[in-house]
């Protein structure tokens, strides 16, 4: 017999419904939203589905993945109903050259979404997570499917105990918003707003929707300026929430192959700038701070 969803009270579940009415309307991106209890992986799931003739803008939200993937094939793993997961269909009508831009533009509104929602200083390590200080709270995956569908997507770690991590690298926003208070030592007759502040901020219906929200405004951007990232500001947006511009990295290269120096900048592809290197995200198999192990 399943679980119900209802179990666990501080982590109720998603309204398909309520969402649907929310961010489906006449002339918007988003043409569909679907919630389901338990799905494999949410790419794969909206991958077949664009190869069946699915239009842009269908958004396919787990409340529980088995077999999620990140990149390179990295696992995914999280409690039922302790984080957002999902994948949107898009088909960019964009040069195939400037879809790179993607995973990027999914990283710049998903943080300042989660900057604006739950209050914490969310960065960006190219080329596909999103970091508060050196721990992971969210990835995202791009990848293409049939007939010019792009599937994009994120795994955001909302209500995750740190007992629950899948790595000790990782993080989530309740443990960010559990140790902003103790680190403030709330003055008595303050717990209670603590508590509610956090309850606010991982709650995952306004993250959802302000997430989506944010995504679309930025594609929408993106594609009116034929996917120039300049043009729309997107490259100068990335470029000012990253966490690794500015900083001297360490490569990891596939074949065991190393490279070190100063993170420049992305160019106008979106690949990272390291040196006299420019370097695609198929090209690279970590991105850490030289100072990291």
């Amino acid at each position: 017999m399943s679980e119900s969803p209802f179990t666990d009270l501080d982590r109720p579940p998603l309204n398909q419904a309520a969402l649907s009415r929310a961010l489906v309307r006449p002339g918007g991106l988003w043409s569909g939203v679907t919630v389901v209890d338990r799905a494999g992986s949410t790419n794969a799931d909206l991958a077949e589905r664009a190869r069946a003739g699915e239009g842009e803008g269908a958004v396919l939200i787990a409340e529980a993945q088995f077999a999620g993937r990140g990149r390179l094939g990295r696992a995914w793993t999280a409690p039922p109903r302790s984080g957002l997961t999902f994948s949107v269909l898009l088909r960019p009508e964009v040069p195939v050259a400037r879809q790179g831009w993607l995973p990027l533009l999914f990283g710049v509104a998903a943080a300042s979404a989660v900057r604006r929602v739950a209050e914490i200083d969310v960065r960006l390590k190219w080329p596909n997570d999103l970091l508060v200080g050196e721990r992971k709270l969210a990835g995202i995956l791009a990848e293409r499917a049939e007939d010019g569908a792009v599937v994009v997507g994120v795994g955001l770690n909302v209500s995750l105990r740190p007992d629950e991590l899948p790595v000790d690298t990782a993080t989530s926003i309740a443990i960010e918003h559990d140790g902003r208070a103790k680190n403030g030592r709330p003055a008595a007759g303050d717990e209670r707003h603590s508590l509610d502040e956090r309850a606010r901020a991982t709650d995952r219906d306004p993250l959802i929707r302000a997430i989506l929200r944010e995504i679309e405004s930025h594609y929408r951007e993106w594609q009116s300026a034929d996917g120039d990232a300049d043009a729309c500001g997107l490259r100068a947006a990335y470029q000012a929430s990253s966490a690794t511009i500015g900083r001297e990295v360490r490569v990891e290269l596939p074949g065991g192959r190393f490279l070190t120096g100063v993170a420049a900048g992305v160019d106008a592809s979106g690949h990272l700038q390291v040196g006299d290197r420019t370097l695609n995200a198929g090209d690279v198999v970590h991105v850490r701070p030289s100072s990291q192990p």
